[in-house]
């Protein structure tokens, strides 16, 4: 027999839990609405594509996106800010190109697969964010395809691109050299970064602000990789 004490308490539970449900689901149901209004608005929609210059590209596997820049050019040389870049890779070769993008410094440490993300650090990242870092991955002359998309910058382009990557990155101590972290893959080489996690400020937002800024065509908000990839042409396609 239900206390008849107890069952408004149990009821005045449930409608609270309830409650707290809704509030929790009502961002997360809106959220992918806001990400595609977001990046839809255009940002750079009248620059013209570059005809020469440094050709880089923009990779994604469906959830995060980076951006693909070679190792060495005459315009920069990577090997001077990741130290990484300058070593062979497990085949014994250098890497020709280096991915780079900005991410959650625990899902990037110390999560392996989407599967082993725990719920509590799930749930600490859409609450309250998280600490960044920089992951490198070391490409041997990387192929366009559908997850490869390349895009040419002019020189002044990629002077600023190079210019927006590295100012998400601490500068090392006065005669060191960046410390290399350790993470969830071992082929990759990770570096502290600048800036706050947030669902406002993803991995690919963190890409399309770059891009942007670079003057590429680009989204004004794109914090899920779909954003971005839709304003980088399929290879031996046109430009949006």
């Amino acid at each position: 027999m239900v206390n008849p004490v107890a069952a408004p308490t149990l009821r005045r539970l449930k409608r609270t839990a309830l409650a707290l449900v809704v509030l929790l689901a009502l961002p997360a149901a809106g959220f992918p609405l806001a990400a595609w209004i977001g990046s839809s608005i255009p940002v750079n929609i009248d620059a013209l594509p570059a005809r020469s210059g440094v050709a880089i590209m923009v990779e994604t596997n469906g959830i995060h996106t980076g951006i693909i820049v070679p190792v060495v050019s005459p315009q920069h040389d990577w090997r001077t800010v990741f130290p990484s870049a300058a070593r062979p890779r497990p085949d014994g070769h250098l890497p020709t190109h280096i991915a780079i993008g900005w991410g959650e410094r625990e899902v990037f440490l110390n999560t392996p697969t989407w599967a082993d993300l725990e719920a509590g650090t799930a749930l600490r990242i859409a609450t309250v964010g998280g600490e960044p870092v920089m992951r490198v991955s070391h490409y041997l002359r990387p192929a366009p395809s559908e997850n490869h998309r390349p895009i040419m910058l002019s020189e002044a382009q990629y002077a600023r691109l190079v210019a927006a990557i590295k100012a998400a990155l601490p500068a090392p101590a006065p005669g060191t050299t960046r410390t290399t972290l350790r993470g969830s893959s071992s082929h990759d080489a990770y570096y502290d970064a600048l800036g706050d996690y947030t669902l406002a400020t993803t991995c690919n937002s963190w890409v399309g602000e770059v891009l942007a800024e670079t003057g590429v065509p680009m989204g004004w908000w794109t914090p899920l990789a779909g954003g971005v990839m839709k304003w980088v042409p399929m290879p031996g396609s046109e430009p949006v």
